[in-house]
């Protein structure tokens, strides 16, 4: 079986680092059926994971990852990071805190990428009308003391 902890690090790392320029990586770093899931994906397969990160880099001005912790258990790793962009409309920046949940198989290539984070607070309460409903459901739900 392969050191997971090496391939996660080289994973993270990665992230750090993707552009469109090496986006191709990802099919050195991931099993023919990997699955990536995020908020707004659920893709299987070389290509499609490359289509979603082509895209954010297409829709997105300046899109940065900071790797902020890492930990392994077994054959899955988590990444918890920040995503830094800005709007291309307006130059609006935008940060994320997020976590990832990646699976590796016995030759150490990713079979599954797992985005988790909280898009009702982080993206959508930004929107003007959205927003405004959103914080109010969320103030509706709070414990009250």
């Amino acid at each position: 079986m392969t050191d997971i902890s090496s391939k996660a690090a080289a994973y993270a790392a990665y992230f750090e680092r993707v552009s469109l320029d090496n986006l191709n990586e990802l099919r050195d770093l991931c099993a023919p059926d990997v699955r990536f899931r995020d908020p707004f994906n659920d893709v299987r397969g070389h290509d499609q994971i490359v289509r979603v990160f082509a895209k954010m880099h297409e829709d997105l001005a300046e899109p940065t990852f900071e790797v902020i912790d890492t930990a392994v258990s077994g054959s899955n790793s988590y990444i918890r990071w920040v995503f830094r962009f800005k709007n291309k409309k307006n130059g609006a920046p935008f940060s994320i805190d997020g976590m990832t949940e990646v699976h590796f198989d016995d030759a150490g290539r990713v079979t599954a990428h797992l985005d988790h984070w909280d898009v009702a607070s982080q993206l959508y309460e930004r929107v003007p009308v959205l927003g405004t409903v959103l914080r109010a459901i969320r103030r509706r739900l709070a414990l009250k003391e």
